[in-house]
């Protein structure tokens, strides 16, 4: 076998600004034995030059094209656009963020290439798999850069000040969710002086709500924890009550960080547009899950709305607002991955590791992945 070459086109999504490997991976990967190629300008975004990759050893080449023509394996951030579809074959391998439950219909289309393909989004969030573990290193920053929007945008500081023009109170901060994204943002809006309640439907993570100097919110509802840590969705009564509770906690805070997500589902609704009424005049909610459709009744992705006051926002790739250290520990995730299917830089997966079989969305031009199969026999191939 010869040694592998790996492909790094440039993001095409209007809103990404990410890029899947880095100079100082590119270098590390080149010392392993791969051959690398980058399309040109594909890091300019995230502060990095074409003359830095030629410099950590990559090739520059003039389109996507062209990174795919020369490549055996693919390294993306976002799902392929329509037209680099078309430049995929059976003899390429595809690591990437492919949303392969938001779309099925695109990830069926993109498993008829023939491709091999693998998803960050079906990594087994094992003590093994953590190195490669994407949607915990994406979610880190998009709880960071929740906060800071939040701080940007709000009409008061963060922090307890005493100054001799008087005192500024502490800002009041609710977090909804506590996976990665809700702890991070925890911290970061800690950091900033806010005092901070969180509330997640997982009793299990109070203690590291607390740890992390928050106040817990205790819900009289109790949702279960599924594979990878996400939460389960409440039933209807349940949800009644959660909704009611956290509009009386909306109505005591200055801003309100929502990340409640569910894998391949649409976001769960946990503030009503009464409860967002409800709110003081220059309250702030920034909803980081608005490109799953949102926990706010009121959020529309992409767009900041202003609601009697109270602005709404709904960032709708928030990992990509700061995409020079989402896209260092992106790549950082998928050096671990290469590594990992290609030892000694020749391609060679096995099959039957947890991780590589857990990733593995499509092959020989069927799709594998169980819960996607589900997902478009259900619907007929179609979202």
């Amino acid at each position: 076998m010869t040694n592998v070459t790996i492909g790094v086109p440039a993001e095409r999504a209007a809103d990404e600004q990410r890029v899947a490997l880095v100079p100082t991976i590119v270098e590390s990967l080149v010392g392993d034995g791969f051959r690398v190629l980058v399309e040109g300008g594909a890091g300019v975004a995230a502060g990095y030059s074409d003359e830095a990759y030629r410099e950590a050893g990559a090739e520059l080449v003039g389109d996507a094209a062209a990174a795919h023509a020369g490549a055996t394996l693919i390294a993306r951030v976002s799902p392929p656009a329509a037209d680099e579809v078309a430049s995929l074959t059976a003899a390429h391998t595809v690591i990437s963020l492919l949303d392969p439950l938001g779309d099925v219909a695109r990830t069926q289309r993109l498993a008829e290439t023939g491709a091999t393909l693998f998803a960050f989004e079906f990594m087994p969030r094992t003590t093994r798999a953590q190195a490669m573990d994407a949607l915990s290193s994406q979610a880190t920053v998009v709880g960071y850069h929740g906060v800071l929007l939040a701080a940007d945008r709000a009409p008061r500081l963060f922090p307890l000040l005493m100054t001799a023009a008087g005192t500024v109170k502490a800002r009041s901060v609710l977090v909804l969710g506590a996976g990665v994204a809700g702890l991070q943002a925890i911290a970061t809006a800690r950091r900033l002086g806010a005092v901070v309640t969180a509330f997640d439907v997982r009793a299990a993570v109070k203690e590291q709500v607390e740890s992390l100097g928050a106040r817990f919110l205790a819900i009289d509802v109790a949702g279960e924890e599924q594979a990878g840590g996400y939460a389960t969705g409440l039933d209807e009564a349940q949800h009644r009550l959660e909704q009611e509770a956290l509009a009386r906690a909306c109505a005591d805070a200055d801003i309100v960080i929502c990340t409640a997500q569910i894998p391949g589902a649409r976001a769960p609704e946990l503030i009503t547009e009464e409860a967002v009424r409800s709110m003081r005049r220059g309250s702030v909610i920034v909803d980081l899950a608005a490109s799953t459709g949102g926990n706010c009744a009121c959020t529309v992705a992409g767009e900041e709305i202003d609601i009697d006051g109270v602005l709404v926002l709904g960032p709708s790739n928030p990992a990509a607002a700061i995409p020079g250290t989402a896209s260092d520990l992106y790549a950082t995730n998928v050096r671990a991955f290469v590594r990992l299917i290609a030892p000694g830089a020749e391609l060679a997966p096995d099959w039957d590791d947890e991780i590589v079989a857990g990733a593995l969305i499509a092959r020989g031009g069927a799709v594998v992945a169980r819960r996607v199969a589900e997902r478009l026999a259900g619907t007929g191939g179609t979202t």
